[in-house]
């Protein structure tokens, strides 16, 4: 076997032993390298039960490539598959702390704001979703700054949607599409174990995180149809539907991460139903208005053999989003709305620069029973390449 298709190949064939109940597998023979070892554990690792490999040899530099994977890989996928009683705002916001601190060490300063805090410090749409939960809703601000100069310019921003668990609010699912809803903080994770990955590949430059993290529950203190958000760049923002919950926590971390002037900022969130309907469950869908950037990102899923599709994103996507009392709502009103594209042409309202630079990444459809490796190597790539580091 040769090419990239070999890395689905060996997956599926893994796929298959695990099936069999086979528990514990050696792995021999040549032509075995990182990529094709992570291939095999990705098909044979089960949400639950234990499962062992006994790996090849393999030299130095792959062996460590591996193990960072088999890390934070799996620490990816061991986190969106949490139950979301176990798995709150603080939790994942502490679990990205623990994550990254293990890579980076000393290279790394945070702040975690949360509950009243984040309304007396202006963070509306994060503290809005999130009131309702007797679990406090949580910004993380992560900083990982190598050079050691407090002053060095910040190359790239990543922002997460994390919200633990989603019941739609007064717009409450139906229990078929809320029976998942523990993933719904597979963004966060997802840009979460990025940076991880970037780090370990050797990333020396400055990169903050952003993850929004929050319940999105029913009870006498929710927020409900028909209130108005304020957020600190002084849009308003009426609320249509208490489900379209993610962009409103997204758009407080947008605004932070503009804030930080860097040339690039990656957005990743389980945003919309309709990603799902246009992809199916095998594409990441893409949205940006800076087609070199797009460009770059889809060469690298294409060489790391990545799903990513790019779907459509205009300027009348910004103006599909009308309120008779504030200046945007928070669900698209056309007749035949374009919901994934109108979702991204909300958040484009809170990136200052959103022409250059800016990547949204809608992963709502890719995150199935027991996630594997999502964009990460895709992401620590334009990471890396942007920051001219790899």
């Amino acid at each position: 076997m040769n090419g990239a298709d070999d890395l689905g190949l060996i997956q599926r064939a893994a796929r298959k032993i695990d099936g069999l109940g086979i528990k514990h597998v050696q792995l021999s023979g040549e032509g075995w390298d990182a990529d094709r070892c992570w291939a095999f554990w990705q098909g044979y690792k089960a949400p639950k039960g234990t499962r062992k490999v006994e790996w090849p040899d393999l030299d130095d530099a792959q062996r460590q490539e591996l193990d960072n994977r088999l890390m934070i890989i799996d620490w990816v996928r061991d986190t969106i598959n949490a139950p979301a009683e176990e798995l709150g705002p603080s939790q994942l916001a502490q679990r990205a702390v623990d994550l990254i601190s293990n890579v980076a060490g000393d290279r790394v300063i945070y702040r975690i704001t949360k509950g009243e805090d984040l309304r007396e410090q202006g963070y509306m749409g994060l503290h809005t979703v999130g009131r309702g939960s007797e679990r406090s809703p949580v910004l993380l601000a992560l900083d990982y700054n190598p050079t050691g100069d407090k002053e060095a310019p910040v190359y790239a921003c990543l922002v997460g949607k994390g919200i633990t668990f989603d019941s739609g609010g007064y717009s409450i699912k139906q229990t078929a599409f809320m029976d998942s809803m523990k993933s719904d903080m597979g963004g966060a994770a997802t840009v979460t174990g990025a940076l991880a990955f970037a780090i370990t590949r050797g990333l020396n430059k400055r990169v903050k995180l952003f993850l929004c993290c929050a319940d999105n529950l029913i009870s006498g203190n929710a927020f409900k149809l028909g209130d108005i958000i304020t957020y600190r760049n002084g849009k308003k923002v009426e609320v249509m539907n208490t489900d379209a919950e993610g962009r409103l926590v997204l758009a407080d971390g947008l605004i932070d991460a503009s804030a930080q002037k860097p040339e690039l900022i990656i957005d990743a969130a389980t945003l919309t139903g309709a990603a799902k309907t246009a992809l199916g469950n095998d594409y990441h869908a893409l949205f940006s208005f800076d087609d070199a950037l797009a460009g770059r990102l889809l060469a690298s899923a294409s060489q790391e053999n990545e799903p990513f599709w790019r779907l459509p994103l205009a300027e009348f996507h910004r103006s599909q989003l009308p309120s008779n009392f504030a200046e945007l709502n928070n669900t698209g009103s056309a007749a035949y709305p374009a919901g994934a594209s109108t979702a991204a042409g909300f958040l484009s309202h809170f990136v200052e620069n959103y022409q250059q630079g800016w990547l949204h990444i809608d992963c709502s459809a890719t995150y199935r029973k027991a996630p594997v490796e999502q964009c990460l190597r895709v992401l620590r790539d334009l990471v890396c390449a942007r920051l001219l580091i790899c």
